[in-house]
């Protein structure tokens, strides 16, 4: 029985989609051969030997160390689109929080209490509130995947004008987005030209920080931004400073920091964007189903450290090898089946980075022999039998 150890309370939809008969779910669970987490740090977590995969029930995975599951051939999935409607959601909300300060005006309601003649005082004092609409009003976004692109469409239909920038657009993602949202040329395109910007991408090398006093500069006078992504996106001093020098109206992030917390114009929401029912179960029956294909027949879909490699489930034997992405690895790896008369009945292959992975679907069950060839390749890092 394969052992998964969960490092975070996972929505019983997905612990629930790992049979009892081939998996012990828990925990406690030692020796495990895979991992459900969420937000539990990884980071400082010495691994078992017998660990295959960890599965993110989201879309982020900066709480795991990636590189070093690379190294040891473990992959690591994640869970791109399942949280992507409830960030949405709260997209919009933020949309609204940025133009009318609903915050502000509720906190005064609240001072109330106690008082005489609330209703007057609610209609003489609501004049301090007064916000903008968003109709009308030019959003850009940036980053078009799953998450963006749907909150571009909605924008669409709030009656915003939407530009829309992301270097590595695929075409699905472009399919997806409503025709009236303009391709902008690049990242300057959406700061000159946008009343709104909202940022949808993850945090790496080349994003952190692209929201900076260099940036802001080539924004529009009291321009609105959203945050729902990662908080290392935008230099905090930088936002801080805008802020007072009302170059930047108000600043909405989803990830609260020492510097962002109660500073006025800065609305911190305390990372609700995947927070609801709904969104978890999704990210959990995704993480599962991944889990189970990959640790049942060794199809990888939605790694981040391993490319998407799958063939159909079937009664064929078949085995799967991990090696690094050089000249003359596949060659290698099929001689060793030709050598030992093995027929090839079926055979993917991918590579993503410096890794590659292939799964050999086989007429006869591969032995001890065959896989210490293939484990003896130079390159080979991983080489695990499915019969």
């Amino acid at each position: 029985m394969l052992k998964i150890k969960l490092m975070n309370k996972i929505a019983k939809v997905g612990t629930d989609a790992l049979s009892p008969v081939k998996y012990d779910v828990c925990e406690q669970a030692e020796n495990e051969d895979a991992i459900m987490v969420r937000s539990a740090s990884l980071h400082d977590m010495s691994f078992s030997e017998n660990l295959r995969a960890v599965a993110r029930c989201g879309a982020g995975v900066n709480n795991i160390p990636v590189d070093r599951c690379t190294e040891k051939g473990i992959v690591v999935f994640n869970t791109p689109g399942a949280n992507a409607n409830a960030v949405k959601e709260l997209a919009i909300a933020a949309l609204v929080l940025a133009s009318r300060d609903v915050i502000g005006g509720v906190e005064w309601v609240e001072s109330l209490v106690g008082q005489t003649d609330v209703a007057k005082k609610v209609e003489a004092g609501k004049g301090a509130f007064v916000g903008h609409e968003l109709a009308g009003k030019t959003l850009g976004v940036i980053g078009l995947g799953a998450i963006g692109g749907i909150v571009a469409n909605a924008a669409i239909s709030l009656g915003m004008n939407v530009m829309g920038y992301d270097p590595y657009l695929t075409a699905n993602a472009a399919w997806s987005l409503a025709p009236v949202v303009r391709q902008a040329a690049n990242y300057n395109d959406i700061f000159t030209n946008c009343d709104y910007i909202t940022l949808h991408v993850p945090a790496t090398p080349q994003t952190k920080g692209m929201i900076c006093e260099k940036t802001i500069a080539q924004m529009k006078d009291g321009v609105r931004i959203l945050n729902l992504a990662r908080a290392d996106l935008v230099v905090a001093a930088d936002i801080k400073k805008a802020i007072e020098e009302k170059k930047v109206e108000t600043y909405i992030t989803d990830f609260p920091t020492e510097e962002t917390v109660g500073v006025k114009g800065i609305v911190a929401i305390p990372h609700l964007g995947a927070s609801t029912v709904e969104s978890e179960d999704h990210c959990a029956l995704m993480a599962a189903r991944q889990l189970d294909e990959f640790l049942t027949c060794g199809n990888i879909r939605n790694s981040v450290n391993f490319p998407t490699v799958e063939i159909p489930a079937s009664e064929k034997p078949r085995v799967c090898v991990m090696n690094k992405n050089i000249p003359n690895m596949l060659s290698q790896i099929t001689s060793v089946f030709s050598k030992e008369n093995i027929n090839i009945e079926n055979l993917a292959n991918g590579s993503k980075g410096e890794v590659a992975y292939t799964i050999v679907e086989t007429n006869v069950a591969a032995d001890e022999k065959l896989l210490k060839e293939l484990a003896a390749i130079e390159g080979v890092f991983g080489v695990r039998l499915f019969a």
